[in-house]
Parts: C-alpha cells; sequence; structure tokens
C-alpha cells in the first residue's frame, strides 16, 4: 500500500459511514466513498464541510472559490465539481506522479492512454519526456489543456488527441510509432468518442498486448493504474509481467486521514515496470 506524503494543498480529514471529507486548498467537500465500511473518526468536522454530494447532486454551504486551484510540486489543477462526484483530480495518484518525475526520460516519447486531466503528463513532462495525451471526452482534453497551461510547462512537450485508446493504438501499431514509455488509467466502464463501450476486465488484457506492439527496444517505462474493486493487484501485475516478461511492482494505492486513528482509505491498484 503506498500513500502520498507531500501533499499541502490536499488533505483527507475523515472517512466514515459510505463517506470521506477532503480538503483541497482551504475548501472542504464531503462526497461518498463505496470502500469506506467503518464508522467516522470525528463527526464534529463533518458538520463543517463546505459542500456535500448527496443524492446524486452537489450542495453547498458555500461556493468553491471562482478560480480554485491547487498545487502538487509543480503541477497545478483547476478543481470544479462535477456531476459524478469528482472535482478533476485523484490525489493518490501523487505516489505515481512521483514515480514519473524521478525516472530518467530526456528526450524519451511516453504515450499516456485515459489521461483525464493531466497529472501524469505534466509529471512525464516535468522528467523530460515528450508526450502523447489521448482521452475520449473533449471536454477532459480541454480542461488537462488549462492545467497544463496553469502549470506553465513547455508548449511543444505534449501532442494532445481526443480518440478511443484501443483505436488509437492499433493506428500507432499500423503506422509503426513507437513510443519509449506507456502509462494508462483506464476506467472500469466508458464510452469512447464515437460511443465504443470499454470494459476493463475485457478490453484491458488487449489494449497492454496491443501497447506491447507500440513499445521500443529500449523501453524505459509501463504503468497501469486501475480503481475497479474487482481486480486484485496481483491480477495486474501478473498481466503486465506477461507482456513485459518482466517482474513488474504492484500493489495497492490509498490515501491515509488526518485523525488520530490514521486509517487509510484504499483508492486504487497499480502495476508498473521501468528499466
Amino acid at each position: 500500500m503506498l500513500c502520498p506524503t507531500d501533499w499541502r494543498d490536499y488533505e483527507l480529514i475523515d472517512s466514515g459511514d459510505g463517506e470521506k471529507l477532503e480538503r483541497w486548498g482551504q475548501y472542504t467537500v464531503a462526497r461518498p466513498e463505496p470502500r469506506v465500511i467503518w464508522g467516522k473518526g470525528d463527526p464534529v468536522h463533518w458538520k463543517k464541510a463546505d459542500a456535500v454530494f448527496e443524492g446524486e447532486q452537489w450542495k453547498f454551504r458555500s461556493r468553491p472559490p471562482e478560480e480554485w486551484i491547487i498545487s502538487y510540486q509543480d503541477i497545478k489543477f483547476q478543481l470544479r465539481p462535477t456531476d459524478f462526484k469528482h472535482t478533476g483530480v485523484f490525489p493518490e495518484q501523487a505516489v505515481n506522479w512521483d514515480w514519473l518525475i524521478s525516472s530518467r526520460l530526456v528526450g524519451a516519447k511516453v504515450l499516456n492512454l485515459f489521461a483525464h486531466t493531466g497529472g501524469a503528463t505534466m509529471a512525464a513532462v516535468l522528467a523530460g519526456a515528450q508526450v502523447t495525451h489521448v482521452d475520449a471526452s473533449k471536454p477532459v482534453m480541454m480542461w488537462a489543456g488549462e492545467n497544463y497551461q496553469l502549470s506553465n510547462l513547455p508548449k511543444n512537450q505534449v501532442r494532445w488527441i481526443q480518440d478511443d485508446a484501443l483505436k488509437f493504438v492499433n493506428r500507432e501499431i499500423r503506422r509503426g510509432v513507437k513510443y519509449d514509455g506507456i502509462i494508462m488509467d483506464p476506467p472500469r466502464f466508458g464510452r469512447g468518442a464515437s460511443g465504443e463501450i470499454w470494459k476493463l476486465e475485457e478490453h484491458l488484457p488487449k489494449l497492454v498486448r496491443a501497447a506491447k506492439e507500440i513499445l521500443s527496444l529500449t523501453p524505459r517505462l509501463f504503468l497501469i493504474n486501475a480503481y475497479t474493486a474487482d481486480l486484485s493487484s496481483v491480477a495486474l501485475g501478473n498481466l503486465l509481467s506477461e507482456v513485459m516478461g518482466r517482474d513488474v511492482e504492484c500493489g495497492e494505492l490509498g490515501l491515509r486521514e488526518s485523525t488520530p486513528r490514521g486509517f487509510v482509505l484504499p483508492a486504487g491498484i497499480f502495476a508498473r515496470w521501468s528499466d
């Protein structure tokens, strides 16, 4: 279980009874979290939440700041309360951003699939990579572009592609394009740019095996992240190890409460390999 330790603008204040209470900057949010089957550590804090996601909608005690911006290291994010209870950042991913930033990626070509609002893209750029950022959602692509500009990163180091991940990879195979690194953060279920259905257990093995075909002869890294509770990190690790033919690191990502009890909230699984 890996938990980020260097956040300043994010805090998991408490969790319990199917919810989590978080601080994003100076703004506090309570929202559902199905993994939380234990009780709240300190119920008093919850009464002071600025926003609560309840009954499929946000209820505000006070509106979020107009410029709701947070930072992690040299990466900046513009936050928004979305209809899907998210704010635009998955804070446990800071563990993977740290891993990317510390990688030797100067001059490397990296493909980021299901790239969302760009955290991993920006981390890879900070490591010196040229990144192809792929996501099927136009609004999310635009959001990632905003974050990239906020972070004041070089304009010529990212190629932005709105496309279905598997279709894009298959086209790159036909074109003979190669990458030195692959990052993917697939959802459990989703739809592509043209309405394609994505089911993790069915399509992830196909995507990972296809992605192997576009790796260069001297690959630097391969990172897979997933949020499903139906797969073990060991299963993810086995898949990546099979494809790469080498041992990989796998495990869980979590967020530690700032309560005295310090419970850890499981937040996803990962498998990763580097040279």
